[in-house]
């Protein structure tokens, strides 16, 4: 889960995929330079792709450390929502409704039902959004950045992290065939016995429909193996070893666990993991990824394996600044949760006060008071807000997408992302 979403502008500029019997979708619109953004939205860029999915990590950021986010951002993110229950990456005129050429994005609606549910208040939001993305669920039990593709690993992590947050029992959200979003996530597991990637997770199978360990498809996926969201409590190792282990049927969680063996092997050669270069870029070499090092801590925290993490948290907490102040309220925010996943002080990493520095990308927070949670303490009343949905989503997804002429649509995630 990194700060992925320009990456979607350079998929939209350079490929259309058409999908037969079904309308045209356009691409979100983008802001003119000039265009001034919404006075509730966090961060300057323009958000055209990532406008919705920044506000949920910056707001799920900001009550992870127990600070109370501005009432203008709130409504702002709850404002995007589609009156179906889906989200697309930005909207900038919310009074047009949304409508057949409306480019919903199962990740935005995702990250925002986890920030909205986190937040409380807003169970109809939630809910809505759930049947929405129940609606759109695919035929495997998994789901693709936008609806009407392929199912990837990352995105059907992103959902599952939503229902569970939401107490709405992801593994009971079932396809028409029968298949669960557990059943899909599995699917894209690499096999132990793989020398190149035992352990971890594909984005996709290639064309040759061989499965590629990805570092971000891996750490999505062992948060989702284990039922948990974006956002993790500070929990103490659990002195497990970390091994890719192969029993006669797969598990998701098994599954999950095996992904955080390899990144806890991936980890420990250099601290971070490496994005391959960018197209065109002038040095061939792999760069360190900021963005899928500080998911990969947050998945090892979740899976008792924190203490793999501490090198890269050291990595981080060191090299980390220029990186962050490029990326925005999104690099801040996934700082601050793998700061806090690992059970350590965002408001002091490596010398620099994250919260205040996210806070600084948007509206001025209602409270800034309160400490950090301790390490190895989890959030008992982010357990309890909104209650269980479980018997809600359903009855309230039945037939929102019909209508929604979801069809043309573009994969807007690649392996590596950027801001």
């Amino acid at each position: 889960m990194p700060v992925r979403r320009s990456a979607a502008a350079l998929t939209a500029a350079s490929a259309v995929l058409c999908v037969a019997a079904a309308p045209a979708a356009t691409a979100a619109p983008t802001p003119s330079p000039s265009a001034a953004l919404p006075a509730g939205l966090y961060g300057t860029k323009d958000p055209a792709y990532d406008g919705v999915w920044r506000q949920s990590l910056a707001l799920l950021a900001q009550d992870a450390v127990k600070t109370v986010p501005a009432e203008q951002a709130v409504t702002w993110l709850a404002g995007q929502q589609c009156d179906n229950g889906g989200f697309a990456s930005y909207r900038a005129d919310v009074s047009r409704p949304c409508d057949a050429k409306t480019m919903l994005d199962t990740n935005a609606t995702a990250a925002a039902v986890q920030a909205l549910h986190a937040l409380g208040g807003h169970r109809g939001a939630v809910d809505k959004g759930l049947g929405w993305l129940k609606s759109v669920q695919n035929e495997d039990g998994g789901w693709s950045y936008n609806p009407g593709m392929p199912s990837d690993a990352n995105s059907t992590s992103v959902v599952i992290g939503a229902f569970a947050e939401a107490k709405a029992r992801p593994g009971e959200v079932r396809s028409k065939s029968g298949k669960s979003p557990f059943d899909a996530l599995v699917t894209f597991a690499v096999p132990c016995s793989d020398a190149s990637g035992g352990g971890a997770f594909a984005y996709q199978p290639d064309k040759a429909g061989k499965l590629l360990a990805n570092g971000d498809a891996t750490a999505a996926a062992v948060l989702a193996g284990l039922g948990r969201g974006l956002v993790v409590s500070g929990t103490e190792p659990d002195g497990s070893p970390a091994t890719c282990q192969a029993p006669a049927k797969a598990t998701a969680e098994q599954s999950a666990r095996n992904g955080a063996a390899y990144l806890a092997e991936a980890l420990a050669k250099t601290g971070h993991l490496d994005s391959p270069p960018m197209p065109g870029a002038t040095d061939p070499a792999p760069q360190p990824d900021f963005g899928n090092t500080a998911d990969a801590v947050v998945a090892l925290s979740a899976a008792g394996h924190g203490d793999k993490a501490d090198t890269s948290v050291t990595w981080l907490a060191e090299n980390s600044a220029a990186w962050a102040k490029e990326g925005g309220p999104a690099a801040y925010a996934q700082l601050i949760l793998a700061a806090h996943a690992h059970g350590d002080d965002p408001r002091d990493f490596g010398g620099a006060d994250l919260v205040r520095q996210l806070n600084a990308t948007g509206p001025a927070p209602v409270s800034t008071t309160a400490p950090p949670a301790p390490k190895a303490q989890r959030d008992a009343g982010e357990e309890g807000k909104g209650g269980d949905s479980a018997g809600i989503w359903w009855m309230v997804g039945a037939g929102v997408a019909a209508g929604a002429g979801i069809g043309i649509l573009l994969s807007g995630r690649r392996k590596n992302k950027q801001q």
